[in-house]
């Protein structure tokens, strides 16, 4: 068939691009346009082949093989099929699993098939060379894409560049339609983003029977000094968690036999943390209020229809940013609410969301892949990213917000 198909090993691509831009290969450190990257890819190949696309397959890793949000969001482009490989851990290290064996079979089955005239391969893995050789073998031609190395040499196998019949380099120019390295603060610090929803449940106060069981339980008044004052102030930046804040098992501890009886009784403490696996009676909190407890949750106000929509919605055009995912679940179950009073009681909790809801978006969260790398659970910043969303697109009065900043 007198068409192109173009193979991308994501790793390769990515973490070549990382070393030119920002001078190491980790994928952290760039930001990628991946429809300008695709858009790229496809007249790229189609110039240099003289054959029209046929697809481009994206071949990355992903822990558990659960798509990531790059990876949900680039299989639903034209012409663009993902397959994963898995992602593992070792000696503190990220490494790929399976990717160059599923490379290695999708091109000698194309070859085979004779689907295609031409192949552009973008990746530098010597373990490629079988799969081009028996390609050509079959009457393919091979195309071999390098991105251009930081220090001027080959990142790429030389038996591949050898074995290859033609090979082009992406280079500075090229890359950078698409890739952009992070801009850094300091030597290693990347630029924060302000996000004044975020900030303000940052900010939001502990009460003030959580901090005297905390301190009953030995913590030091100079642990949460600085925290205390910034919360008097009404500071709306992030502090770093103080180490007077109790835990769940701290305050169980404390109802513990043989515990150090106390002023404030644990049963008093309002818990800020919620679960991701749904609300769970927790000793030593305090139980939810009767209206917060009466809120319907977004499954009990969902249709069958409606569910299947929902589906339909997140795997087409959610991309899983722990932002959107709040703001997509609030979406929903304001609309399907039907009792409008239910809104006005959520406004006067904010910036806590009643437990039931909570945990019901922290599990809508985790169908986007924001468990992986995390040991299943949600990233801290991940959770109050997953909130914001939410009370954005709910929209707090400044009301609510003043009070709840005061500790009201």
């Amino acid at each position: 068939m007198d068409r192109c198909i173009v193979l991308v090993d994501a790793g390769y691509l990515l973490g070549a691009a990382a070393s030119l831009l920002a001078g190491e290969p980790s994928r952290s450190r760039i930001t990628v346009d991946h429809a300008a990257l695709i858009q790229a890819l496809r007249d790229r190949a189609e110039s240099d082949t003289e054959r029209p696309l046929l697809r481009i397959y994206w071949f990355d890793g992903a822990p558990d093989r659960v798509p990531q949000p790059e990876h949900r969001r680039l299989r639903v482009m034209p012409r663009v099929t993902v397959r994963l490989g898995a992602l593992t851990r070792s000696d503190g290290r990220w490494a790929q699993k399976g990717v160059d064996a599923a490379m290695h079979a999708e091109l000698t089955e194309l070859a085979r098939n004779r689907a295609c005239s031409d192949v552009v391969l973008v990746t530098g893995d010597g373990d490629l060379l079988p799969g081009m050789m028996a390609a050509k073998e079959h009457g393919v031609a091979v195309h071999l894409w390098a991105v251009q190395a930081a220090d001027g040499d080959y990142n790429q196998s030389e038996d591949l560049v050898a074995e290859a019949d033609e090979r082009r380099v992406l280079d500075r120019a090229w890359i950078t339609q698409a890739v952009r390295a992070k801009e850094l603060t300091g030597v290693c610090a990347p630029q924060p983003v302000p996000r004044p929803e975020i900030a303000a449940i940052l900010s939001a106060p502990l009460p003030e029977s959580s901090l005297a069981a905390a301190a009953e339980a030995g913590t030091e008044n100079a642990d949460r000094a600085p925290a205390a004052r910034a919360v008097e102030n009404g500071t709306a930046e992030r502090m770093p968690a103080p180490k007077g804040v109790p835990t769940p098992k701290d305050l169980a501890a404390l109802r513990a036999p043989g515990a150090q009886p106390v002023q404030h009784p644990a049963t008093t403490a309002t818990l800020r943390w919620s679960s991701d696996k749904g609300w769970v009676d927790r000793p030593g909190g305090a139980a939810e209020s009767a209206e917060a407890a009466s809120m319907p949750t977004l499954a009990q106000l969902t249709t069958a229809e409606q569910r299947w929509a929902d589906r339909e919605e997140d795997i087409t055009t959610v991309g899983g940013d722990p932002y959107e995912v709040g703001q997509v679940f609030a979406r929903r179950w304001m609309s399907r609410l039907g009792d409008q009073s239910h809104l006005q009681k959520l406004s006067e909790m904010y910036p806590r969301i009643p437990h039931r809801i909570d945990g019901e978006l922290l599990r809508y969260a985790a169908r986007f892949g924001l468990l992986a790398h995390k040991d299943d659970q949600i990233d801290e910043h991940d959770r109050y990213a997953i909130r914001a969303g939410f009370w954005r697109e709910f929209d707090v009065p400044a009301g609510a917000g003043e009070h709840a900043s005061a500790g009201e």
